[in-house]
């Protein structure tokens, strides 16, 4: 078990965030590449937003807890994901799009996940998910426990995404003061929760507020609220086990792949 704290970073065209995980701390988290966390309540933290970029060899979970994000890419797509929303994006061999926060009366807040895709399946086809709020089920996991399952299954109620590349439990946990959650991982798959509101025991130790803990080689995990509200992601994947090179929104095998990429991003052949 691995405890990090979240760090202060400015992404996009100026965006102030916090870094969960990322570059650094490859291969631990493997499959999951970054997560980053976004909220303020002052729109110029977020409003200058992430214009077009690339991406390749990756899909992107955008999760908004409140707020709204524009989005558009280089096929035709384009939409906003509201408070609730998921966005499942698999930018597969390759997709230029841009997310554009909207200004929001309140605090707005979300997460971005990066999942990082199998070799076999770096160059599929891109494609999009959009999830609305309403269609993702939530359960009473225990007495004092709600569950939203954006991708897995519990209590015999799967989440809305699904046929995907890497089998993944994305859920979003809330529990009660003074109750416990004891979630079961499947074989060998690699696990962290991600504290946003509140603190509680995980596994026994006590993680607070913009923190999150990494599981790896244990059969459940354990959560225990303590005297107020706790509300964290757990998300799980089996490790792909594979070399990661990493430049920027481009995630490849090999430098030779991650070179092709770019020099195909700059001679307009970068689309597939």
């Amino acid at each position: 078990m691995k405890v990090l704290e979240s760090r202060p970073t400015i992404e996009g065209a100026g965006v102030n965030l916090k870094r969960v995980f990322g570059y650094y701390e490859v291969p631990q988290f493997d499959p999951f590449l970054l997560l980053d966390h976004f909220g303020s309540d002052n729109p110029a933290d977020y409003l200058a937003g992430f214009p077009w970029h690339p991406h390749r060899g990756i899909e992107t979970v955008t999760y908004m807890i409140s707020g709204e994000v524009e989005h558009g890419d280089s096929i035709g797509n384009k939409g906003v994901i509201k408070s609730g929303d998921v966005q499942w994006m698999t930018a597969g061999g390759g997709i230029i799009h841009q997310e554009m926060p909207k200004r929001f009366e309140g605090f707005m807040r979300g997460f971005q996940l990066w999942v990082n895709l199998p070799s076999s399946q770096k160059m599929m086809g891109p494609r999009y998910r959009d999830i609305r709020s309403d269609q993702i089920p939530e359960v009473t996991a225990e007495p004092g426990v709600k569950v939203k399952i954006v991708s897995g299954e519990m209590l015999n109620t799967k989440g809305p995404v699904q046929d995907l590349v890497i089998d993944i439990e994305y859920f979003d946990v809330s529990i009660e003061p003074d109750a416990s959650f004891t979630h079961k991982l499947k074989d060998g798959f690699n696990a962290f929760c991600y504290v946003f509101e509140g603190l509680g025991n995980f596994q026994n130790e006590k993680i607070s507020r913009e923190h999150a803990v990494l599981f790896k080689g244990v059969d459940s995990v354990k959560v225990e609220s303590g005297k107020t509200p706790l509300r964290y992601l757990f998300v799980s994947g089996k490790p792909i086990g594979e070399p990661v090179a990493w430049r920027g929104p481009i995630v490849m095998n090999t430098q030779e792949e991650l070179g092709l990429a770019f020099y195909e991003y700059r001679n307009g052949t970068f689309i597939k």
